[in-house]
C-alpha cells in the first residue's frame, strides 16, 4: 500500500486528461490507485465543468451570493412591515424566506467546500458538509414552523386589524425577488439535486408571497382579518411538511444507511455469480454524499481476478464506482466478520 502522500503528489501535476480516459483508468485500477485517481478526477472535474452536466458555474454562485443578500434585506423588510401592519402572515413568509436565504448560503458554502479534494484528514472529501448544513436548517425550519402554527391559530381565534395595503406592496416586492432568485437557481438545477431543491424552495417562496397578497386583498375588500391567520397556518404547515419529508433522506446519509433502491441480498446474490467466488460477507454500502455510493466487502474466492470482476460488476450493474473488496482464500473467523 503506497503512502498517503504518494496518493496525492501526482494531483499537483498539471496533466490534461479527457474525462472518458479518467473513468476508464479508474475502473481498472487497484484500490490505492482508485483513491488517487478519484482525487485527481475530482480536481480535474472542478476545473473543467464540461465533464459533469450538473456542474454549477462560478457566475451562478456569485449571483446566488447577491441573491442571499437581497433575500435577507427582503426578510428584514417583511418583518418590519409585518410588525407595523400587524400581519402574522407576512412575518411567517419572512421567516420562511430567511430560511430559504440561508439555504442559498449553505448551497454556496457547500459548493466552495466541495471543490476541495480529499486530504489526509477527510479522505472521502468534503461534500457531506452540505448534508450537515441541511440538517441544521431542517431542525430550525421545523421549530419555526411549529411556532408560526401556534401564532396563526392564535390570530385565527382572536383576529387583529392589519394594514392590507402595506403588506400587499411588500409582498409584491417579495414576489419579484423570489421569481428572480428562482430563475437564477434554475440555471444550476439540471443534474444537481442541491440546486434543484433550492429552485423549488424559491418557487415556494413565490407562492407564499402570493398567499400574503391574497390575505391583504381579503382585508381591503371584505374585512376578513381571519384570513391572515389562515395564510400563516398554511405557510407554517408547508414548513413543517418540508422538514418532515426531508428528515429521512438527510439522516440516512448522515447515519451511513443503505442507499434507497439497493438491497444487500440482491447485490450479494449477483456477486456470488462471479467466477471463483464462494462467499461474500462483511458487506457495507453507504452514501458518501447525495450522489456517490461506497461499497466494501470481504470475498472468499479461488480466482486471482475476482476482486476486479466484482468491482466491474458493481459499477456496471448497480452504479457503484467507489468499491473496496478484500479478497480471502478462506472464510475469515475474526469477530469483525461474524
Amino acid at each position: 500500500m503506497p503512502k498517503e502522500k504518494d496518493c496525492y503528489s501526482e494531483t499537483e501535476d498539471k496533466q490534461e486528461h479527457s474525462c472518458a480516459a479518467a473513468h476508464r483508468h479508474e475502473k481498472h485500477a487497484n484500490p490505492s490507485e482508485r483513491h488517487h485517481h478519484e482525487s485527481h478526477a475530482e480536481e480535474h472535474s472542478h476545473g473543467h465543468s464540461h465533464c459533469h452536466h450538473g456542474e454549477v458555474s462560478e457566475k451562478t454562485v456569485n449571483g446566488l451570493i447577491w441573491a442571499f443578500a437581497v433575500n435577507m434585506l427582503l426578510s428584514a423588510a417583511e418583518i418590519t412591515g409585518g410588525i407595523i401592519g400587524g400581519s402574522i402572515a407576512l412575518i411567517a413568509d419572512a421567516l420562511h424566506n430567511t430560511f430559504d436565504a440561508f439555504s442559498i448560503l449553505i448551497a454556496v458554502i457547500a459548493w466552495r467546500i466541495g471543490r476541495k479534494i480529499p486530504d489526509e484528514e477527510y479522505t472521502f472529501g468534503y461534500r457531506r458538509a452540505e448534508t450537515i448544513g441541511g440538517f441544521i436548517n431542517l431542525i430550525l425550519l421545523f421549530v419555526s414552523g411549529c411556532y408560526l402554527l401556534y401564532e396563526g391559530i392564535s390570530r385565527l381565534v382572536t383576529p387583529e386589524k392589519i394594514n392590507g395595503s402595506l403588506i400587499i406592496w411588500i409582498s409584491v416586492l417579495a414576489l419579484i425577488i423570489d421569481v428572480f432568485t428562482a430563475k437564477l437557481s434554475h440555471h444550476g438545477s439540471h443534474g444537481n439535486s442541491n440546486m434543484k431543491m433550492l429552485f423549488l424552495h424559491n418557487m415556494a417562496d413565490a407562492l407564499g408571497s402570493v398567499a400574503v397578497i391574497i390575505s391583504g386583498l381579503c382585508v381591503i375588500y371584505m374585512d376578513w382579518y381571519f384570513v391572515d391567520g389562515i395564510m400563516a397556518m398554511l405557510i407554517a404547515a408547508y414548513m413543517i411538511f418540508q422538514s418532515a419529508v426531508s428528515f429521512r433522506p438527510i439522516t440516512r446519509i448522515l447515519m451511513n444507511a443503505m442507499p434507497d433502491g439497493l438491497s444487500i441480498q440482491v447485490i450479494k446474490n449477483e456477486l456470488l455469480k462471479v467466477r471463483g467466488v464462494t462467499d461474500i460477507h462483511h458487506i457495507h454500502i453507504w452514501n458518501i454524499d447525495e450522489k456517490k455510493i461506497a461499497f466494501a466487502c470481504h470475498a472468499v474466492t479461488s480466482s486471482g481476478t475476482a476482486g476486479e470482476e466484482i468491482k466491474h460488476l458493481l459499477a456496471r450493474q448497480f452504479g457503484i464506482e467507489h468499491s473496496t473488496v478484500q479478497v480471502e482464500t478462506a472464510r475469515c473467523s475474526c469477530d469483525v466478520c461474524r
